[in-house]
């Protein structure tokens, strides 16, 4: 076999979704390959949807039912456990593919000799294979044989998991697996698979869509979300202590981690939760400190973070309490301005 494919589904067959994602894959323009649809407890008949795909394709859709919830990581494990591939791809059940996406990837890893390969994708509100915003996934730079440079490169700006193909080695060569029970798995494991790759390509054309939509997991902020977020860092440094390359990619690591651990966090919890709670916070940023005390002086932190971010991170650092009621009257300023704007035009 030289292709499996896993879709972890959750509650997508409203409006199509389920069914656009599924038919760009079954149309593909490869043969020797398997589509692994792992319905994650679904509420609403995407089960049913599953079940129909496989007995129209018998031959390649292998539909699998878990019989508890595990968010997006645990049903990818379940499809990991049963791919026959010597390549593992994946794809979100609201996204969908060009016809040729795998066959113009796998050729680039043949004619290559890349273990990971990858592409651009488009966001799109609309189901259809019009061109959205073009969005680059990776960089040319990072291409070729892998060398600490481009290792770095790579951990930096990673571009999405599901917009690349990996060799059976990479994933299951190594007995780690997604987190369970948490969104923002991808984050956590992304780095120990790339820097187990020796050879990346990378095709700079948009071959996969990615759906905006407003129950998208990168448009709902909760608390609950924002800890699995930082759940996910904690993961991704105990990934990196134990294959041995946070010492060699500190730098790297640590701006990684500070992202999604604290800066994300801390402003997407400040302007997406109603209510923001002061413990919540003071830990987050107790937690950022004990892990990383000098991140603020990390070199990709002064280049990388907006000014503004920075001010406010040192405020928080000093003082939660003025940080939160120096943050919310910004907020509510701001929100004022924009309403002023928008009446006097």
């Amino acid at each position: 076999m030289k292709l499996s494919v896993i879709v972890p589904v959750y509650n997508m067959a409203a409006a199509g979704k389920l069914a656009y994602c599924l038919d760009s894959l079954v149309n593909q323009t490869i043969s020797d390959y398997e589509i692994i649809a792992v319905d994650d407890c679904s509420t609403d008949c995407s089960w049913d949807i599953l079940q129909a795909y496989e007995s129209r394709y018998p031959e390649k859709f292998k539909a699998i039912h878990s019989p508890v919830n595990k968010k997006q990581g645990g049903a990818k494990n379940i499809g990991l456990a049963i791919a026959q591939g010597d390549w593992i791809g994946f794809i979100d059940s609201d996204d969908w593919v060009t016809a040729d996406y795998y066959e113009k990837l796998l050729k680039k890893a043949e004619e290559t000799g890349a273990d990971m390969v990858g592409c651009d994708y488009h966001l799109t509100h609309e189901h259809s294979m019009a061109v959205g915003q073009v969005v680059p996934n990776n960089k040319l730079s990072q291409t070729g044989k892998l060398d600490q440079k481009k290792y770095q490169s790579l951990i930096l700006d990673s571009g999405s998991l599901v917009v690349k193909i990996y060799r059976r080695e990479i994933i299951l060569g190594f007995p780690n697996r997604f987190p369970e029970d948490i969104f923002y798995e991808d984050n956590a494991i992304s780095n120990s698979w790339m820097l187990r790759a020796r050879h990346f390509e990378y095709i700079p054309e948009p071959l996969y869509y990615y759906y905006q939509h407003d129950t998208s997991t990168v448009h709902t902020i909760t608390e609950q979300r924002c800890k699995d977020r930082m759940e996910a860092a904690r993961i991704m440094i105990k990934e990196a202590k134990e294959f041995g390359f946070l010492e060699e990619y500190r730098q790297e690591i640590e701006f990684s981690f500070t992202v999604l651990f604290y800066t994300n966090t801390l402003f997407s919890y400040m302007t997406g939760v109603k209510r923001p709670k002061y413990g919540f916070v003071k830990a987050l940023g107790k937690e950022m400190k004990e892990s990383f005390p000098a991140f603020m002086n990390n070199a990709y932190y002064q280049e990388r973070i907006h000014e503004e971010e920075k001010k406010l991170a040192a405020m928080q650092m000093k003082s939660t309490l003025y940080f939160m009621v120096y943050y919310k009257l910004l907020w509510t300023y701001r929100n004022v301005r924009k309403k002023l704007k928008a009446t006097s035009k």
